[in-house]
């Protein structure tokens, strides 16, 4: 099992936003070869943003990659953004190989 994580900071007040936009949005992972899972976390808030995760979970390492290079993963990151503000700096991406 792999996991890939995106956390992202979103400004106050841009939350309803910024979980419509994923809501909404059309990822094509259920066509995508060894993905299992997919959740966005809201996690605390803070005193400028709030945290989110988008925790993706799929057969392998390979299986993830070979998303990233298809054309599901480009069709899928070239939908409509949130709005300018949303987002306090550049998602972070975690990878996480399963030992147990």
């Amino acid at each position: 099992m792999f996991i890939a994580m995106n956390r992202f900071r979103i400004a106050l007040g841009a939350e309803d936003g910024f979980e419509a936009v994923w809501r909404e949005r059309d990822s094509f992972l259920s066509e995508v070869p060894g993905f299992l899972k997919f959740n966005l976390l809201r996690g605390p808030q803070n005193s400028d943003h709030t945290l989110y995760a988008s925790h993706s979970v799929w057969e392998s390492r390979e299986a993830f990659e070979a998303w990233t290079q298809s054309e599901n993963f480009r069709k899928a990151h070239a939908q409509r953004s949130a709005p300018k503000g949303t987002y306090l700096g550049h998602p972070e991406l975690e990878l996480f190989d399963s030992v147990l």
